[in-house]
């Protein structure tokens, strides 16, 4: 049976990608739009032919699961109060901009008895998916490598407003992408070395629980010759890339839809649940401490 989703949200992710996977899931009736802009909330809803809602509880109210498309500073309380209200949640990565605050996210899923998926793109892509289960029943892997450079702050990006994106930057908005398929190939990370470079770039290294060690290179505003996605293992076998799609992030996304759905009908957590965001975002926030105070910082 399809769930009852509300939308929470009128930028442009909610209104390109979010909005399109809600429409066309077998496993959604997309029902409503709540925002906190109400003109655009009744322009998107006039588009797919649902309510616009002036109060976000009246929509909690009328729906079975909420899809948050919204800053995380933003997202964190609104999953909180959907979480409560008894509202399945899909959510976007980063989940809040601390630990602390993905933790809090998890627990009142935990304690509602409602289910989470959180939308990390590569984690939807069959051949992702298809990819890293060989490489955890292969193993042995001495560390991965990601290299992402993005220019999302050059003029017509429909990203070059995000305040978030300028003050947290690719760490916080690209880590998380690296971070989902690193973790479940190399382990749990311990401990993080970070550094800032030129053009916004983070550099970190990162020790995991398998003795593996990994780097990534984010930058959000990287010259646009420089722009460019590199992302593997590395191994006895060499660098064996990770294939990552170039599709539209609104087909991951029905994938996402559906697997809330069987989440929520037959319980079981999914393993880009909650839980699993709390813990990137401890690696993340390791990685912000280190950037700023310097040294090994632990991931708590």
């Amino acid at each position: 049976m399809a769930l009852r989703f509300g939308l929470l949200g009128t930028g442009y992710w909610a209104t390109e990608t979010h909005a399109p996977a809600l429409a066309a899931s077998p496993d959604a009736t997309f029902a409503g739009v709540w925002g906190r802009r109400p003109d655009r909330a009744e322009a998107l809803a006039g588009r797919f032919g649902v309510r616009a809602y002036s109060d976000v509880d009246d929509l909690f109210a009328d729906v079975d699961a909420v899809a948050i498309s919204l800053p995380p500073e933003v997202q964190l309380p609104l999953a909180l109060r959907a979480a409560a209200a008894g509202k399945h949640l899909l959510l976007e990565k980063p989940v809040g901009l601390s630990a602390t605050g993905a933790a809090a996210v998890a627990r009142e899923a935990a304690s509602a008895g409602v289910a989470s998926v959180v939308f990390f793109t590569f984690r939807f892509i069959p051949a992702v998916e298809r990819m890293l289960q060989d490489a955890v029943a292969e193993g042995g892997w001495d560390g991965g490598r990601a290299n992402v450079l993005a220019s999302i702050f050059e003029p017509g990006s429909p990203y070059a407003a995000s305040g978030w994106r300028r003050t947290r930057g690719a760490l916080w908005d690209l880590g998380p992408h690296i971070l989902s398929v690193f973790l479940p190939v190399l382990g749990e990370v311990t401990e993080v070395q970070a550094m800032s470079g030129p053009h916004s770039t983070s550099h970190a290294l990162l020790r995991h629980e398998s003795g593996a060690v990994s780097t990534m290179t984010l930058s959000l505003d990287a010259p646009p010759a420089a722009a460019g996605m590199e992302i593997g293992f590395v191994g006895g076998k060499g660098v064996v890339p990770v294939p990552v799609e170039n599709v539209s992030a609104a087909e991951p996304l029905v994938r996402a839809i559906g697997r809330l759905a069987r989440s929520a009908s037959e319980g079981g957590a999914d393993p880009c649940d909650a839980v699993f965001a709390a813990k990137v975002n401890a690696v993340l926030e390791a990685a912000q401490r280190s950037m700023e105070d310097g040294g090994t910082v632990p991931v708590s």
